[in-house]
C-alpha cells in the first residue's frame, strides 16, 4: 500500500526493515544529520539541515527553499513504495512535513481531512507551523493548510513519537 510513514530517528533503521521504503526524508540539525543509509541512492534521501524553529529567520530554521526542496522531491516520489519522513522525534518537522507532501498529492481542498487523519493516527503530531505555513504559501492553499493544522488543536505532549503510517489514499479525493 502506498503511505508516508513518520518516525522518530530512533525507528529509522527498524523502519527501513520493516517497510522498506523507496525514498527517505531526514529533517535534523546539520550536527546530528545521518549519512544515506545503505541500499539507498543518494538521489533518494532528502537531507534538510533544519532545526525545529517555527519562527522564520533564525539558524537553520525552516526556509522556503527547503520546502521547496521537499516538495520537489515528493513529486518525485511515484508511491510504488513507501515514503519514510523523519526528525529527531517523529512530533514536528517530520508530521509538518509529511502532511505537505499529502497535500501536494491530494490537490486543494483536502486539508482538513489530512490534518485530521493526522491527529487520529499521530495524538502526539505537533506539526511545525513555520513548515506549513511555508508549504501552505508554496502550494498557493491560501491558508487552508494553517488553518487546518490549527484546527487539530495541540497534541499529546510525548518525548518521543512513534511510527505513525498515512496511507496515501487519504490524500486522493
Amino acid at each position: 500500500m502506498p503511505l508516508i510513514l513518520i518516525t522518530p530517528l530512533s525507528a529509522v533503521p527498524r523502519s527501513i526493515k520493516s517497510h522498506a521504503p523507496s525514498h527517505l526524508v531526514s529533517l535534523l540539525s546539520a550536527q546530528y544529520m545521518i549519512e544515506t543509509p545503505q541500499g539507498f541512492a543518494a538521489d533518494k534521501h532528502l537531507r534538510l539541515c533544519v532545526h525545529d524553529i517555527a519562527d522564520p529567520g533564525g539558524d537553520q530554521a525552516p526556509a522556503r527553499m527547503h520546502v521547496d526542496r521537499l516538495i520537489a522531491f515528493g513529486r518525485d516520489w511515484d508511491a510504488g513504495a513507501p515514503m519514510l519522513v523523519h526528525c529527531w522525534a517523529g512530533i514536528s518537522r517530520s508530521t509538518a512535513s509529511a502532511y505537505a507532501v499529502l497535500c501536494d498529492k491530494a490537490g486543494p481542498g483536502a486539508e482538513r481531512d489530512i490534518a485530521q487523519m493526522l491527529r487520529e493516527r499521530a495524538p502526539h503530531a505537533q506539526p511545525n507551523k513555520l513548515i506549513v505555513r511555508l508549504a501552505d504559501e508554496a502550494l498557493g492553499r491560501g491558508g487552508a493548510m494553517v488553518r487546518a493544522v490549527d484546527a487539530m488543536g495541540s497534541g499529546t505532549a510525548a518525548a518521543e513519537g512513534v511510527p505513525v503510517e498515512m496511507p496515501l489514499e487519504i490524500a486522493i479525493p
